[in-house]
């Protein structure tokens, strides 16, 4: 059982670096909208609780960045109809090469007593997330994402108390002289960071998220980090991560 290696490692490498692929994009939300913040989340709870995921990705390292000796990045695959489930054209191909695969609910159920949430200790490290969060979350609470983007802040607080956008992160004043800028890859490419694997594979996906954090971190803020900490807080970073989707 994969999640049972997962509880095996977890302590010793706390850092999770996270990707998932989904459907894309399928509905826009109408009506009044308090702000372009309140739209762009009631997009992605709109979406999210219509539409299945295809993979998530998890890659644990220690704080250093090194995996663990056995070396292993883990990549689930959920059960997808292209007949009978919605999704975007743009991810026709994805969905042709998914594989027979676990229910949401049993991954939810696993991810809930995994060792990877409610927990101080772990950071989560994402790229862009909003969307990211908001599937995990429903597989966990298996009900729809919240009406109001405050109760989304506050169920995230509670399942992940420490977590870091590289989007984020890429606004702090080192990042921006070094003009990094565009998707995982682009950034990736810039920092001369390799790919291992397939991109808009969540388990490659993941390890790539890894492997730019630690460059970015080492590279910017190897003198400085605990004062960044501090400036990636969720309200910050999620509502970055939600827009120009």
């Amino acid at each position: 059982m994969e999640f049972a290696r997962i509880r095996e490692v977890i302590r010793e490498y706390p850092f999770v670096a996270m990707d998932t692929e989904f459907p894309g994009v399928v509905a826009t939300p109408l009506g009044q909208f308090k702000s372009k913040e309140d739209f762009n989340y009631q997009q992605v709870s709109c979406n999210v609780n219509m539409l299945k995921l295809i993979q998530v990705g998890f890659t644990l390292t220690d704080k250093d960045g090194s995996l663990p000796p056995s070396g292993d990045v883990w990549q689930f695959n959920f059960q997808f109809s292209l007949n009978d489930d919605m999704y975007s054209q743009e991810s026709v191909e994805l969905l042709r090469s998914a594989v027979e695969g676990i229910r949401m609910a049993d991954f939810g159920e696993l991810l809930t007593t995994s060792g990877l949430i409610v927990d101080e200790h772990v950071t989560w490290l994402t790229f862009h997330s909003g969307y990211d969060f908001g599937y995990l979350m429903r597989s966990i609470m298996l009900q729809e994402l919240p009406k109001e983007e405050s109760q989304f802040f506050q169920f995230h607080k509670t399942l992940f108390p420490r977590s870091y956008d590289i989007k984020m992160l890429m606004k702090q004043p080192g990042p921006v002289s070094a003009k990094l800028r565009g998707g995982l890859q682009e950034v990736a490419d810039q920092l001369q960071v390799v790919r291992t694997g397939k991109q808009h594979q969540a388990g490659s996906d993941s390890l790539l998220t890894a492997q730019t954090f630690f460059k970015i971190k080492q590279r910017f803020f190897e003198d400085n980090w605990d004062q960044v900490i501090g400036t990636t807080v969720l309200d910050a970073y999620f509502i970055d991560a939600l827009v120009n989707l």
